[in-house]
């Protein structure tokens, strides 16, 4: 029998009502552009009242395939430092998302040091919440869930090296999300200056820049190892630029400039 993801985090980061969270999905997605095809990208992942906005503006834009890879950090300690999870479904309100099963599979072969670890992705917020929106956009989707709690540069690169050679061995297109938050719980004036020293090196993707500025100058963005494995991946697929979609700190809602979270969404193309 498959396995099914349960929701972690419904009725707190997201509404758990269907009809209320569709309609709250989509008023995040109203601001549309002209469509992206785009490698990667970076969205956030707090309640939707917060990062829904720039969550929804990134997605908005991009021209969605149908299988995707999505990174997030892993926030509760649990499980292995790099989980994969390679069948059944997650569960979300708006019904089952699947597992892209083939996809998975092809990346535990090329990368051995990713871990087979449902445990991981149990209580994780950070990819659950990324799911309303794309069932929102596209009927019918495949995805590979994998958690990151690893800190250290080499690992990071050589999971972007393993993503692009999956992915570069199939014809249909496959979208890399990286899920990240910003700069955690200082001031909204240091948080915006530390998260642009940090959004700089994504928008040059240069992975090796993200890391060291993140390391160096302190900067708690929760997904830069995500991110990291992204970017390295969108480059060695042919990505050649990337765009600052938009950007907000908690502040802007909650009106508390002392203590925010910063939200970034780039797209990588």
């Amino acid at each position: 029998m498959s396995t099914v993801r349960h929701p972690a985090v419904a009725g707190r980061f997201y509404p758990a009502r269907p009809e209320i969270l569709m309609r709250d999905v989509q008023s995040y997605l109203a601001a549309a552009g002209e469509k992206i095809q785009a490698a990667g990208c970076v969205v956030p992942h707090a309640g939707y009242m917060y990062s829904g906005p720039v969550a929804g503006a990134v997605y908005a834009r991009l021209a969605l395939p149908e299988r995707f890879i999505i990174l997030c950090p892993n926030h509760t300690g649990m499980g292995r430092p790099l989980a994969i999870m390679s069948e059944g479904a997650w569960d979300t309100p708006l019904g089952q998302a699947e597992i892209d099963h083939e996809l998975a599979l092809e990346l535990r072969n090329t990368f051995p040091s990713i871990s087979e670890d449902a445990s991981a992705h149990r209580a994780e917020h950070a990819l659950e919440v990324q799911l309303p929106f794309l069932q929102a956009l596209r009927k019918k989707f495949k995805f590979v869930p994998i958690a990151v709690g690893v800190g250290s540069f080499e690992p990071l690169a050589e999971l972007g090296e393993a993503m692009a050679r999956v992915v570069a061995a199939h014809d249909d297109k496959v979208l890399i999300i990286a899920s990240s938050d910003m700069n955690h719980y200082e001031s909204d004036a240091i948080t915006r200056i530390k998260d642009h020293r940090a959004i700089s090196p994504i928008l040059k993707l240069d992975p090796r820049g993200l890391f060291d500025v993140v390391v160096n100058e302190d900067i708690s963005m929760c997904g830069y190892g995500p991110t990291v494995a992204m970017l390295t991946a969108s480059r060695r697929l042919g990505a050649e630029s990337a765009e600052l979609i938009k950007y907000a700190t908690s502040g802007d809602v909650s009106g508390d400039r002392d203590a925010v979270v910063g939200y970034a969404g780039v797209i990588v193309h």
